[in-house]
């Protein structure tokens, strides 16, 4: 309902933001959820809003329904992009507390932690007057720092493709062990084999990369959604808190 749609490979029809999509249902379910990638909308099987939906209409609004409450939602549809940054920074936060090489600013992080939670508690209109550029350049100091604690566990030199456009790149078993892969344009680049073990894929973009076989143990701030973006197959290793995509 609130996020805009643009038709491409990944949505069959143009949406605007607030409109509601013609899949929507009146219980709030998609019509199609279990044929998306089939009927034109693999983009749905990827995005996560990490709980912001949630806490906008059950917290934030107190359980209103936009339906019943037309004069809320265009208030509920403005905020909602902020609080999926502070949900992302959210899970980012939570992820970098349980790597052990990240022990000695754990403090740090827990007071950042605790900080942006609060920030989600905030009424509509505080949260409408956020600077969310300078909340999210102090956390990413934090998440930058945790990187390369984690990293430097990895012996040897690492390569730093942080940002790079690796869009369709050839990268049948690399060794990118340790690597700096930060906001990375891995877009349907190969990368069959390679060695991802402790590597930073914070923000990198998989879309369409195919990860058959690649070892991604060890891999942080990879999230659920940018996993099921890519493609692989029975012999990708990942870590425990990841779950193989069934497309896969």
């Amino acid at each position: 309902m609130a996020l805009p749609f643009a038709a491409s490979v990944d949505f069959a029809i143009d949406k605007d933001a607030g409109k509601p999509c013609r899949n929507l249902q009146t219980d709030f379910r998609c019509g199609i959820h279990a044929q998306l990638r089939e009927k034109g909308f693999p983009g749905c099987t990827v995005f996560d809003c990490m709980g912001a939906g949630q806490k906008i209409s059950q917290v934030t609004f107190g359980g209103q329904d936009w339906r019943q409450t037309p004069d809320a939602a265009r208030q509920m549809f403005d905020v909602f992009p902020i609080m999926r940054q502070l949900h992302e920074l959210l899970w980012y936060l939570t992820e970098a507390l349980t790597l052990p090489p990240a022990r000695p600013i754990h403090r740090d992080l827990r007071r950042a932690l605790d900080e942006t939670e609060r920030l989600t508690r905030s009424s509509p209109e505080k949260l409408a007057e956020l600077d969310m550029v300078g909340v999210r350049h102090g956390v990413n100091g934090l998440l930058v720092q945790t990187s390369d604690l984690v990293r430097a566990t990895v012996p040897g030199r690492k390569k730093n493709h942080r940002g790079a456009d690796l869009v369709g790149a050839r990268l049948t078993g690399a060794n990118l062990r340790g690597a700096n892969l930060r906001g990375a344009y891995l877009i349907a680049a190969d990368l069959k084999n390679a060695d991802l073990r402790t590597a930073d894929l914070i923000g990198a973009d998989l879309r369409n990369a195919d990860l058959s076989g690649a070892d991604l143990t060890g891999s942080f701030f990879l999230t659920q959604s940018q996993l099921n973006s890519a493609r692989g197959d029975s012999t990708t290793r990942l870590s425990a808190d990841l779950t193989r995509p069934g497309h896969w």
